[in-house]
């Protein structure tokens, strides 16, 4: 293992031991995440380097976080601190991107169904868009008028149908897609030149694969589609019309070690000799990479209430399940997470040796049968006050909470463990959500509302 995820597991247990004697843990506080700042600050900079690397010097490049990823504000004020600006997908994620104080030339709106309203926002802020199909395309020329120059940059997406990889829901690029103008459909090619030339104010074009399980080698097969694409319009219009080229993220994260790979380098350089047009200066370049800059940096930490056994199968019960781990739940093949075991004080459990080990569920609090995170996982024997981690959970676990059985949100705490005394200060990033939170959204308010019908 290289230096790097030596140095993030060692921050990893010091945060771990400190979480539990700080009390962020605990019999009435039993589940809390945990964030690694200087993992996130790290794989900034790593982004910001890959692409400084490849680019011709002077080249714009906007490298917009995905908020998806992870919608919580002190997160997005540290990624623009470290020079980040947001790919936002709703008012909602705009709205968070806005509170942490991104300013608006910073900001792309993506979505497939942006209503008037948004789009109007966008462009009364000045945010970049990119358009989804031609409706909303048409949606937006109504919107710009006559103006040759709009407040905002304006851009259309493309699927550019290269394939899918592993998991079908994370590949955005297939011939059934959702997302965008099917480049290969039948007469779509032609559209597309033709609505650029009929929109002089029509300057970007975007392309995103996917994510997860697709291989380097298919994402950059749809950059380069993009990137012919607009080489083709450009020359159709006689000019540059299209002076921008959004290469969405999708960088998959390795979830069975803490090695990173692939790493951004690795990407850019694929990039660079796969489409070397792309990186000579004459486009300037965005990317919403989410997932990839946080899960490696991201701990749910969760406490053992029970020990059980069924079938003559050991069970953990804990307080980590589906309503944090929902994929990792629904769709464990394709979203596995490595679980570590910790006693109650926060210490690495005995028994790392696999003749130390015995295989166990690890079971979450919801109400029904399929609420595990972990199926028949060798791991030393958890007794109950016991811990255990769900690793490079950071990104998507802590943000896109699943309700069920009204559990509440838990905490959220960033650390810093690179003081050379040993200290771990820690800063939260929400606090968890009370149960009178829950009640008050879940309609209190309105509680004889439907007993008063008549």
């Amino acid at each position: 293992m290289t230096s790097k995820p030596v140095a993030m597991a060692a921050r990893r247990e010091r945060a771990v031991r400190a979480a539990v004697e700080q009390g962020l843990l605990g019999p009435d506080q039993p589940v809390v995440g945990l964030l690694d700042v200087a993992g996130i600050r790290a794989a900034a900079a790593e982004l910001r380097a890959a692409f400084e690397e490849v680019v011709t010097p002077g080249t714009p490049v906007l490298h917009a976080f995905a908020v998806k990823a992870a919608a919580l504000v002190p997160v997005l004020r540290l990624l623009a601190d470290e020079g980040l600006g947001c790919e936002v997908a709703s008012p909602g994620e705009l709205a968070l991107a806005r509170a942490a104080g991104v300013t608006p030339d910073r900001i792309v709106l993506d979505s497939p169904a942006k209503t008037p309203g948004e789009l109007r926002e966008a462009l009364d802020l000045g945010i970049a868009v990119n358009a989804d199909n031609p409706q909303e395309l048409d949606r937006l020329g109504e919107l710009v008028g006559d103006r040759a120059d709009p407040p905002a940059p304006l851009g259309l997406r493309i699927n550019p149908q290269v394939g899918g990889g592993s998991i079908d829901a994370m590949s955005t690029a297939t011939a059934t897609s959702k997302f965008g103008v099917a480049l290969q459909d039948p007469g779509a090619r032609e559209w597309v030149v033709r609505a650029f030339a009929e929109r002089p104010w029509l300057t970007r074009l975007h392309a995103h694969v996917g994510s997860q399980g697709c291989p380097l080698e298919l994402m950059t097969a749809g950059i380069r589609a993009a990137y012919e694409l607009a080489e083709e319009i450009n020359g159709a219009v006689g000019r540059q019309q299209i002076d921008a080229l959004d290469i969405g993220g999708g960088l998959p994260v390795n979830f069975a070690s803490d090695e990173i790979t692939p790493t951004y380098r690795e990407y850019a350089q694929l990039l660079r000799t796969t489409v070397p047009g792309l990186f000579d200066g004459r486009y300037k370049l965005v990317t919403e990479f989410g997932r990839s800059l946080l899960a490696k940096s991201g701990l749910v930490l969760a406490r053992v209430e029970y020990t059980k056994s069924a079938g003559g199968r050991p069970i953990a019960v804990t307080h980590a399940g589906a309503q944090l781990a929902t994929r990792t739940v629904f769709a464990p093949e394709a979203w596995p997470l490595r679980v570590m075991a910790y006693d109650a004080e926060g210490r690495p459990k005995a028994g790392g040796s696999s003749d130390g080990q015995v295989p166990q569920d690890i079971a979450g609090p919801c109400c029904f049968a399929g609420d595990l995170v972990a199926r028949d996982r060798p791991l030393p024997e958890l007794a109950v006050g016991d811990l255990v981690g769900l690793l490079d959970t950071g990104a998507y676990y802590f943000s896109n909470h699943f309700a069920y059985n009204s559990l509440p949100r838990p905490g959220i705490h960033g650390f810093d463990a690179t003081n050379g005394d040993g200290e771990v200060r820690f800063a939260t990033v929400r606090e968890p959500q009370t149960v009178d939170e829950i009640v008050a959204e879940s309609g209190a308010a309105h509680a004889l509302g439907l007993s008063r019908l008549r």
